[in-house]
């Protein structure tokens, strides 16, 4: 099978290579699934970097932990009625070598669930680290309804779903984006007010203009928000988090924090509990079986422009996902 793959830490150019290798085959509780598309997401691209200095040492890694394909073979154990379902993968390259920039990869079974026929290969490249870790960030603190939730990065990869899942599941919703066709993308999704998160005192204006604090803050850039989001979030609100990229040892007010009451989650699709997985997954399957999700796809790349996809994602100027298509 032809398969992207590093085996030294650096730029995308340097050390991502176009290998053959042997195609795999399913042990014991797992599928193998021909490739149509993998996602790239911000993850994949530190750990091509050496955000993980031991991630080389059982040998080269195949990179990327999302995509979507068929199920060609099962291994013992999996129902042979799955042979031929339309999946989308997730966690593949967590804790092994093996992700989905190759034209196949063999899997555990619950790890590769159905794709509604509704949905593109395309967006099921989408699924595993945007959609989920939106849904968990929504979700993993109860009830939302009638809730007032904040989602910064609006127009994002994760925020764009965050706002989807928040209004279906019946909170209201008000979001910051960079510029006016991002803003014009969150009210779209169903967020009531948008705030430039490039204007100081962004917090105090929403928290002005929503009449209220906020009862929830999903977040993109922890570090570099917070003294807004502490303007804006009610006492005893919630921030879930996944990701401080600009300020990535962020300092924590903690008499501040305390003093409101508030509770700072952090969210990592690889280590969610299953039970929080299986949830997202339910919930996305029916989702895009009914249509009722909106996807922001930025770029869908040819095979060989993965160095590309790599660089799109770490650039952070591309609003939504990055996909490319395995050949």
């Amino acid at each position: 099978m032809r398969a992207v793959c590093f085996e030294a830490f650096g730029a995308a150019r340097d050390v991502l290579r176009e290998v053959e290798l042997p195609r795999p085959e399913p042990e014991p509780g797992e599928v193998l699934v021909r490739l149509q598309t993998t996602g790239v997401n911000p993850s994949d691209v530190k750990k091509r970097a050496g955000a993980f200095p031991d991630l080389l040492a059982e040998g080269p890694v195949i990179p990327h932990s999302d995509g979507a394909g068929i199920i060609e073979a099962v291994g013992e154990g999996v129902p042979a009625s799955r042979v031929g379902q339309r999946v989308f993968v997730y966690q593949a390259q967590h804790g092994r070598g093996a992700g989905t920039g190759a034209q196949y990869v063999s899997i555990a079974s619950h790890r590769a669930p159905d794709l509604p026929d509704s949905a593109s290969f395309e967006v099921g490249a989408c699924i595993g680290i945007p959609i989920m870790t939106a849904h968990r960030c929504v979700t993993a603190d109860g009830d939302v309804r009638g809730a007032w939730i904040l989602v910064t990065g609006g127009a994002g990869r994760v925020g764009y779903y965050a706002i989807q899942w928040a209004r279906r599941f019946g909170a209201r919703v008000a979001a910051t984006a960079g510029n006016p066709a991002d803003r014009e993308l969150c009210l779209a999704a169903g967020a009531e007010y948008v705030f430039d998160h490039h204007q100081p005192g962004w917090g105090a204006a929403l928290r002005s203009q929503c009449g209220q604090p906020m009862d929830r803050v999903i977040d993109v850039e922890f570090g570099a928000n917070l003294p807004e989001v502490i303007d804006c979030i009610a006492t005893g609100g919630v921030i879930a988090t996944y990701a401080s990229t600009r300020v990535p040892e962020p300092a924590i007010p903690f008499r501040t924090l305390m003093f409101m009451d508030l509770t700072i989650r952090m969210v990592i699709v690889y280590d969610m509990p299953e039970d929080a997985k299986m949830h997202a997954i339910e919930d996305t399957q029916e989702a895009l079986a009914g249509g009722q999700l909106a996807h922001r796809v930025a770029e869908v790349l040819p095979f060989s422009a993965m160095a590309r996809a790599h660089e799109l994602v770490e650039a952070g100027r591309t609003g939504g996902c990055i996909v490319v298509t395995l050949p």
